[in-house]
């Protein structure tokens, strides 16, 4: 029995090869949609669950009260020795700093090779608290002598080739050299810990000695992180409240008042406040597309299926007769749509592999598309074939089998599916598909805001580097570039205008006792820094050339937060800024965005701080670019011969700031298009459908002179209707989504009415171009013809 409806079911489909190309493109797009969406949420579930007790493994975390309340990954530095020798509370604790683009060189014999990498200096509680495991060298010990260091089999053979890389010499930064005394087995895909080079905590002081002091209480940096494992039992709640004291004792006076907590570690990868990289919201709203994708996948196979009721009823009640049972043709239909779904599957996967690459460059993930190595895959394909089967093939199976078979044979059924469902499965598609599409418009016009905003500084034709190690390097390297032909201006600086490299620190005005309840944010400069990148002067002057903090130009939001009434009020006046700076403010400039249109202007001082310039910012002419980028790193390569030359655009820097709004307009963009395509393909089987219905009536119409216009408005006024509700269904729906996600943003575009009629209008194009054939087709059949198929 199996194996004949198996090949009733093949003759089926190649007798309707056209039918049965729509509803394998519609299946396999939306099960593509949904594997790979599957994956990504599958990926980013299991972050970090691979660490033994990962449920008693927290990172210390703080919000920091001040006029606001702000939220950082981290705590002071000398916080996790503090509170390893107060309390019992835990089984390991530990520090991590982090950083990223450090100089590594590998010296072998004449030949020194240099690389950029992140490196992490770690206490040996680390590898206690994280299942990191080791391939070689001691884990208890591995960080406990002081010029060791532990790198992954992938950099072993990055640095050393098939050669032991145990007993190795690594040099950092050209200051230290640390030994290879163990190498860890490669890092998994899924966790936020990306570092594979450890050095000894206790090494940090010779890098920076901040980092090392037990008085390090004043600030802090996400850059240095403190975990812990709790012994068995212990309430996180009972370890918060012993914290508050370390703010009483340590931070007794200062207006940022700190409030350290607990953070699970698998609340870690997903939580914004402290740099979670993808929200749980974000994975939700994957699930939920995928899973319309899939429903209007099935709701187009629907449309087709009872389409073709017609072309199929004589079949039908040729099986009748000759005994078949309902049951039968159902699951003969069944197996046919079975059929279809296996095909589409297998399309499915073959472009599941081949898009995962793209996916994972878009998200920046390591997503492994391995179906027989993934028991989460193994079990989904084939539920999610059975769901689809089921959701696709019942509702035909029904009315198909149902059919009467007297009027089958005769041709006059009535009863071929509820043309009222058609509509409303037709009106869903496309409630689907505009709210998708009012999605799109508005990321493109808030992109569009960003890329064409005013910041307030200059951002064109200006390359960044490295400033170099030395106060002396650094001006003979500033001096050799302002001589080069086409470099306008040079200025060595802590960072650009608008920055992810910027810290904010205390303020005391103007002799008062007391500091301001408000942090500044710090932008060190040369003299040229306000020139080279445009800032407009607004009161007072330029700061003048100095080798130290001598004087102070601010912002408009500086100013306003201070409470004077005007710029020029404040000329003159004394500050003190960071505990240790001080001097008179002598200008004012123009408000500039110092990060992302996320955020508000932050108030802002620049100064001259010799001692964190980190980077040398070069204003070019564009004309001969290429050769002026060759002579500023061929500069650079003379005065530094021993470090790694690198350069960027501050456009390109400014632009970063927005590479999930980027992530979000590509996604957006092409589940867009395939929410239209497969809804098309809906309208496509539904006009088929009509016509095959109206056939007679469109017949008789010519008869009596229906002209061909007065014809195709039978179904552009039955269209029109279904897209005007879906359009009714689908703007307050788009509406209020999109400005739950533009109020995340200071700075944003208003939702005008004309992006609701540039959608519809869209929307109104595809409509047409897909019924326009058909409706066509039909309206120009030969009436002979129509009245003759009774």
């Amino acid at each position: 029995m199996l194996k004949n409806y198996l090949k009733i079911a093949i003759r089926s489909i190649r007798r309707s090869s056209s039918y049965a190309a729509i509803n394998v493109s519609g299946l396999a797009l939306g099960i593509t949609c949904t594997l790979l969406i599957f994956s990504l949420v599958t990926y980013h579930l299991s972050f970090d669950n691979f660490h033994e007790n990962s449920d008693r493994i927290y990172r210390f975390v703080t919000e920091q009260h001040r006029d606001d309340v702000t939220y950082a990954p981290g705590v002071p530095p000398a916080f996790g020795k503090q509170f390893r020798e107060d309390f019992t509370y835990g089984e390991a604790v530990a520090r991590l700093y982090t950083t990223s683009d450090v100089l590594v060189s590998i010296d072998q014999g004449n030949d020194v090779r240099k690389f950029r990498e992140s490196i992490s200096f770690a206490d040996p509680a680390f590898f206690d608290l994280f299942n990191f495991p080791l391939v070689s060298g001691d884990i208890k010990t591995i960080l406990s002598a002081p010029n060791n260091a532990v790198i992954t089999e992938k950099m072993a053979k990055k640095y050393f080739g098939e050669e032991n890389a145990v007993g190795k010499t690594l040099r950092f930064e050209n200051t230290i050299d640390f030994v290879v005394a163990g190498i860890l087995k490669d890092i998994p895909d899924n966790t936020d810990f990306r570092t594979e080079i450890f050095f000894p905590y206790m090494t940090v002081g010779k890098y920076n000695e901040w980092y090392a002091r037990d008085d390090a209480w004043g600030g802090i940096t996400s850059e240095i992180q403190t975990f812990v494992k709790l012994h068995q039992g212990i309430n996180p709640t009972e370890v918060e409240s012993k914290l508050p004291a370390y703010v009483t004792k340590y931070r007794p006076t200062s207006k940022n008042v700190h409030h350290y907590k607990l953070q699970p570690l698998d609340d870690i990868h997903f939580n914004p406040k402290y740099q979670g990289v993808m929200e749980k919201n974000t994975l939700v709203i994957l699930s939920i597309i995928g899973f319309f994708l899939i429903f209007t996948a099935c709701l187009n196979f629907i449309n087709l299926a009872t389409a073709q009721a017609v072309t199929r009823s004589k079949e039908v009640g040729v099986r009748k007769t000759l005994g078949s049972m309902r049951a039968q043709l159902f699951w003969q239909f069944t197996l046919e749509t079975s059929v279809i779904v296996v095909l589409s599957t297998t399309v499915a996967l073959a472009f599941a592999y081949a898009i995962l690459p793209m996916v994972n460059q878009l998200f920046e993930t390591r997503v492994q598309f391995e179906v027989f190595n993934n028991a989460q895959l193994l079990f989904f394909i084939p539920l999610l074939m059975v769901i689809v089967t089921v959701l696709s093939s019942l509702y035909p199976g029904l009315i198909l089998s149902g059919f009467k078979p007297v009027l089958a044979l005769k041709g006059k059924l009535t009863n071929t599916g509820n043309f009222n469902i058609r509509r409303i499965l037709i009106t869903t598609q496309f409630t689907i598909s505009q709210v998708l599409l009012i999605g799109l418009i508005v990321v493109m016009y808030q992109m569009h805001y960003f890329k064409e905003k005013d910041l307030g500084f200059s951002q064109e034709a200006i390359v960044v580097i490295p400033a170099g190690t030395t106060d002396e390097k650094i001006n003979l390297l500033r001096d050799r570039l302002a001589q080069l032909p086409n470099v306008q201006q040079v200025t060595a600086c802590f960072s650009a205008p608008a920055s992810e490299s910027h810290w904010h620190t205390s303020l005391t005005y103007d002799n008062r006792t007391e500091p301001e309840d408000f942090g500044v944010s710090f932008r060190g400069g040369d003299e040229h820094y306000i020139s080279t990148f445009g800032l407009n002067l607004i009161a007072g002057r330029n700061i003048e050339k100095a080798d130290t903090v001598r004087e102070f130009v601010v912002n408009e939001t500086f100013v306003e937060k201070i409470g004077v009434a005007s710029p020029e009020e404040i000329l003159g006046k004394e500050i003190r800024v960071n505990g240790r700076w001080t001097g008179p403010v002598v200008g004012v400039v123009k408000d500039f965005h110092d990060a992302s249109l996320h955020s508000d202007i932050s108030p802002i001082f620049i100064t001259t701080s010799r001692e964190n310039y980190q980077s040398l910012a070069i204003k070019i002419s564009m004309n001969e670019a290429k050769t002026t980028l060759a002579s500023i790193e061929k500069t650079w390569m003379d005065i530094h011969p021993d470090l790694l030359y690198t350069y960027d655009f501050v456009d390109n820097l400014t632009a970063q700031f927005y590479q999930t709004e980027e992530t979000m307009l590509t996604l957006i963009q092409v589940f867009s298009c395939i929410a239209l395509f497969i809804g098309c393909m809906g309208l496509y089987g539904l006009v088929s459908f009509m016509g095959t219905q109206k056939t007679k009536e469109i017949g008789i119409r010519k008869v009596l002179g229906g002209d061909v216009t007065h014809i195709l408005w039978i179904f552009g006024k039955e269209f029109s209707r279904l897209i005007i509700i879906a359009f009714v269904l689908a703007a307050p729906v788009g509406w209020y989504l999109m400005s739950q996600w533009l109020e995340e943003f200071v700075f944003h575009i208003d939702l005008s009415p004309w992006i609701f009629l540039v959608e519809l209008a869209v929307i109104a194009v595809f409509v047409l171009a897909t019924v326009g054939y058909q409706s066509a087709k039909a309206a120009l059949m030969n009436p002979v013809k129509a009245l003759r198929t009774e």
